[in-house]
């Protein structure tokens, strides 16, 4: 998930390009982490409620219907599994950007666990983007279609016989509005259309005295693994179709596995060319990882994603922020690379 904003205005003072690991007590300035990568695993569950319908013991006698449940009952169903790459504080990659006359760096902000976004100018806003998440349906009060004489029975018994009758007959209707033989047949198709749909919400609501309901919603279950090296099969979360979606000590549920691969090993520099690098602002060079997540011997997600630790840091060099330049960088707060440079 995206996180917030801090901007930070440096007030009077004016900050250099050049910086060093921070250490607490060493200097002025403005502290900043680059982010190293963490693999957000989002299970997208669904609980399906279901209610036994107060006909449910006559469903067979007058509806033919075999398998209709008397008891309530909650499971769970795994929609789907999405994993995304978010930036995460590097404790080990912490710089203070230090105070020095010679150049600027007048804007600096920050997400609001200290990452670097943006120096000198406004990072653009995030999209978060979310998921289509489904909700329980409104159910139709079935009494409000039930005739006169269904509501004025002496028993549930007789109830339940009285409204299957009315069930098939407005099947019947249906039908003969179908075959356009009703004695009074809509004038248009839009007319016809809004009669079918009338008939079909009665008989929903009349079969559900017999059937019963059943509520699906669902809800959105996020971890986080934060993969320092290749990873095989690494315990995500579990899942249990009675209990749902539960952490990785909970022995009930099956195990979500997470793994992870170098899709694009990135050269190292060498110690001669960081030599050559100078002083300057720190970025993130991140690499790519293979992810694929499975469950029950099932691959239900597969992607190439950025990992940072499978890159590595350079440098801006420290003559961007020279006094006579006006140098405007946006980072991704993500990855910690570097997403534009403006300068005039």
């Amino acid at each position: 998930m995206k996180k917030g904003i801090i901007a930070l205005g440096l007030m009077a003072s004016t900050f250099a390009a050049a910086q060093d690991i921070y250490k607490p007590g060493k200097g002025e300035g403005i502290v900043y982490f680059l982010p190293k990568t963490a693999l957000q695993v989002n299970i997208i569950a669904t609980k399906v409620t279901q209610q036994p319908g107060e006909f449910c013991q006559y469903a067979n006698r007058y509806l033919r219907l075999n398998d209709v449940s008397s008891q309530p009952s909650v499971h769970w169903e795994i929609k789907q599994i999405d994993v995304r790459s978010i930036g995460v504080p590097d404790s080990t990659k912490a710089y203070i950007m230090k105070l020095k006359d010679k150049n600027v760096a007048s804007n600096v902000e920050l997400t609001e666990n200290g990452i670097v976004k943006a120096i000198n100018t406004t990072a653009p806003k995030e999209e978060n983007e979310g998921y289509q998440l489904e909700k329980p349906a409104a159910h139709e009060n079935a009494r409000k279609y039930m005739t006169e004489e269904i509501l004025m029975a002496g028993s549930t018994a007789k109830m339940a016989e009285l409204t299957a009758k009315e069930i098939y007959n407005i099947r019947e209707s249906k039908n003969l509005i179908t075959r356009g033989q009703a004695d009074n047949m809509p004038k248009d198709g839009a007319a016809m259309k809004l009669m079918m749909s009338n008939l079909d919400k009665q008989e929903k609501a009349l079969m559900e005295m017999f059937t019963g309901t059943s509520d699906r919603e669902d809800k959105v279950f996020s971890f986080l693994v934060t993969p320092e090296e290749n990873l095989r099969d690494q315990i995500a979360a579990r899942f249990s179709r009675q209990l749902g979606v539960l952490s990785t000590d909970n022995l009930a549920g099956e195990p979500v596995y997470v793994s992870v691969s170098n899709s694009a090993p990135l050269p190292v520099p060498t110690e001669e060319g960081k030599k050559k690098k100078g002083n300057g602002i720190l970025y993130n060079i991140p690499g790519k990882g293979n992810v694929t997540v499975s469950y029950n011997g099932k691959e239900v997600f597969k992607g190439e994603l950025p990992v940072t630790q499978f890159g590595y840091t350079e440098t801006l060099v420290d003559g961007l922020f020279d006094k006579k330049i006006n140098t405007r960088v946006i980072f991704n707060p993500n990855t910690g690379g570097v997403v534009k440079i403006d300068k005039d």
